[in-house]
């Protein structure tokens, strides 16, 4: 017993609170494991709503974001979804973007609006991803609709469908064509421009170091659409890159001594064992049964993160409630999500030779 308290009053954080991280960091794990664009992005959010400065709130995140990415990485890796060239090459770009990320962040904190600028970028940024996630979501569904109507003989129309899963993205495709030097060969033998890749480091690395979030759900979209790699190598090399802008992030706002170590710990002991379930219901888990959830929670993220500036900004306490409620609640809800649609797959493979992964 007075071990325990002494370890609290070590960490900083009553044991309420730090089961309410450990939680959190669970669900924020499984979200990075299996979409490879986690959830890290609303651990600043929550942070900030429980009323933790903004740099505490970034740097914290950024920490977590090193953990956690280390995490899954490794799980891609023995999946060989992992290009390390092209993750090296993204380094310098990320580098650069966080450190611009971070001084901004200090600058605004000086001038005492850091936390409102960086509330308002969270609600437009996690609102206008929502919006793509939940339109793609339902394109698909209709895609879905099409071709099961119009696919008479089965097998043509799967092998088409297996060819589509993996094409390179028209709009990639059209950014390779334009072959400007240096050109760089990645490991699954396409091309691309030095330039593409440090272009879209350093944006990432911007995001990353403003609003403490690792990237993923801006970086695995941008490797995939504007790079160009197959979609498995661009949920790992994600992954990675997350992994080097934590790293960075974390050791930038270390400098400043503003990562509290007390949540990083209770977020990572979490994360540690969602990020293995995440990443291992990939191969049990259709992605389509729960992106449109992942995009409504980031909708719903968004409007939480709305309802807590309006809390700051008209001094009423009980919106804070409401903003946190919603934004764990959304979080929990999707984690529920894949995890059930985990088990009754499993459930009905069990006992069903060659039929235990997605797609086989």
């Amino acid at each position: 017993m007075i071990g325990s308290i002494a370890a609290s009053e070590l960490l900083g954080l009553g044991p309420e609170i730090f089961g309410l991280f450990v939680a959190f960091g669970f669900m924020v794990g499984v979200f990075f494991g299996f979409f490879g664009m986690g959830g890290s992005f609303l651990v600043t959010p929550a942070l900030l709503i429980l009323g933790y400065p903004a740099p505490v709130a970034i740097g914290s995140s950024m920490a977590f974001v090193f953990g956690t990415a280390a995490i899954a990485t490794m799980k891609h890796h023995d999946a060989g979804q992992v290009d390390y060239k092209l993750g090296a090459l993204m380094f310098v770009g990320i580098s650069v973007g966080i450190e611009l990320g971070s001084r901004l962040v200090f600058g605004l904190e000086v001038l005492g609006i850091a936390n409102v600028v960086v509330g308002v970028a969270y609600v437009l940024l996690l609102a206008a991803i929502g919006v793509l996630f939940t339109r793609s979501a339902l394109d698909t569904g209709d895609d879905d609709g099409d071709e099961d109507g119009t696919d008479d003989g089965g097998e043509k129309g799967g092998d088409e469908s297996e060819g589509d899963a993996d094409e390179v993205p028209a709009i990639a495709r059209k950014i390779q064509s334009y072959e400007v030097p240096p050109m760089m060969t990645l490991a699954d033998g396409s091309r691309a421009s030095l330039w593409t890749i440090s272009g879209v480091g350093g944006g990432v690395g911007l995001v990353s170091g403003f609003l403490g979030v690792g990237g993923g759900f801006v970086r695995m979209p941008a490797i995939y659409y504007v790079i160009g790699t197959s979609l498995a190598a661009a949920v790992g090399t994600s992954l990675f890159g997350g992994l080097m802008s934590g790293a960075v992030g974390a050791f930038t706002y270390g400098r400043a001594g503003v990562i509290d170590l007390g949540i990083v710990t209770a977020l990572l002991v979490g994360s540690a064992l969602g990020a293995r379930i995440g990443s291992s219901a990939t191969a049990y888990v259709d992605e389509d049964d729960v992106t449109i959830y992942f995009g409504l929670m980031l909708l719903v993220a968004s409007a939480a993160v709305g309802i807590g500036e309006l809390s700051s900004w008209l001094s009423m306490p009980v919106l804070d409630r409401l903003s946190f409620v919603l934004l764990i609640g959304s979080a929990l809800l999707v984690c529920t999500t894949i995890l059930y649609h985990g088990a009754l797959a499993v459930r009905r493979t069990r006992g069903v030779p060659g039929s235990a992964q997605r797609g086989e």
